[in-house]
């Protein structure tokens, strides 16, 4: 068994599908429309042919914080070294995403950095 998809609400679709294709290289469907419930989404596939679906729908809240919580904590993306952790760390700091953590090693002998990423939302970049 694997897992097919992870699936995310955002409020700005567009800028999401930009993050993921910018900073992590996916690539965009044409995206998907239902103009009965308002419903929109575009599947984002990566490298390893993992997927994410990034949705939008009215009547669905923003997160108010990054705060931990209940439920999934963030999306983490294996980088394939130490030096494009680095790099990409430094670059989306650059670009004004605050940086949560990193880049270390952690105590379970990860190396990540942790960032908030689009709407709240954790983002870790790992080897």
């Amino acid at each position: 068994m694997k897992i097919e998809h992870i699936a995310l609400y955002v409020n700005d679709l567009e800028n999401a599908r930009d993050f993921f294709i910018r900073y992590l290289g996916a690539i965009s469907n044409d995206g998907y429309y239902n103009a009965k419930t308002g419903f929109r989404s575009f599947f984002l596939r990566f490298e390893d042919g993992a997927r994410l679906e990034i949705m939008n729908k009215p009547g669905i809240f923003a997160r108010a914080s990054f705060d931990e919580q209940m439920g999934y904590a963030h999306i983490a993306f294996s980088l394939g070294s130490k030096e494009k952790v680095d790099a990409l760390t430094e670059q989306l700091k650059t670009d004004g995403y605050e940086i949560v953590s990193g880049p270390r090693t952690t105590g379970d002998g990860y190396y990540e950095s942790c960032i908030i990423g689009i709407e709240n939302n954790k983002i870790e970049m790992t080897i």
